[in-house]
């Protein structure tokens, strides 16, 4: 028997300059999102072994009671997936393919690996008869990779999918049937001047 998976995501809050720790703003939106999150029933939250991810994990569970937290090297940050030139459109195929090289050599290596363990830690229906409801706190590209996976979009589709710091995507895993994504970078429990971060100024609308 196997029961619907309820995986609500988020990416961490907004990170200092040099990534070590949250800002200011970082911490308040952690705080605000872990007030929204106040009442579900939320089984475990999940998050990436960089700081940024930690430490904002840490507050949202300081707003809930008694979810336990535990550390996932599939929830770090890395490149998902390395697309070959055939895959992609002729038009933007050298900018994506430049941008990707660039990356550090370790995110590149293991990325892929690690992208198929989250996919089986943290994807399908669960086992038993009761539903699951697990918050994955971890960065842009892996909420790219798993909504892109959850729509049966092609590998190289989890870029250009861009998720603010702090804002919820929900996707659920019901057995026998395709994943729903039932919320995508919803920023309506953060105050105006906090749901931007982590965006280019030319994605702000």
């Amino acid at each position: 028997m196997t029961a619907d998976r309820y995986l609500w995501l988020t990416r961490h809050g907004e990170a200092s300059p040099d990534e070590s720790a949250l800002t200011g703003n970082g911490r308040r939106q952690a705080v605000a999102l872990g007030e929204r999150l106040r009442g579900r029933p939320l089984s475990a939250i999940h998050h990436g072994p960089l700081p940024r991810a930690e430490q904002t994990a840490r507050l949202i569970a300081g707003r809930l009671d008694g979810v336990p937290v535990h550390r996932a090297d599939a929830a770090g940050d890395y490149a998902p997936y390395l697309p070959h030139r055939e895959e992609l459109p002729p038009d933007s195929a050298d900018l994506l393919l430049d941008r990707l090289a660039a990356f550090p050599a370790e995110e590149r290596e293991r990325g892929p690996a690690l992208a198929r363990e989250a996919l089986r830690r943290f994807t399908g229906p669960v086992d038993g008869a009761e539903p699951r409801h697990e918050l994955l706190v971890t960065h842009n590209f892996l909420i790219g990779w798993l909504l892109r996976a959850a729509l049966d979009a092609p590998a190289w589709r989890w870029t250009g999918l861009n998720h603010a710091n702090a804002a919820l995507t929900v996707i659920r895993y019901a057995p026998d049937r395709p994943a729903s994504v039932l919320l995508y970078n919803d920023t309506g429990h953060l105050p105006p001047e906090l749901r931007w971060t982590g965006f280019p100024p030319e994605l702000h609308v």
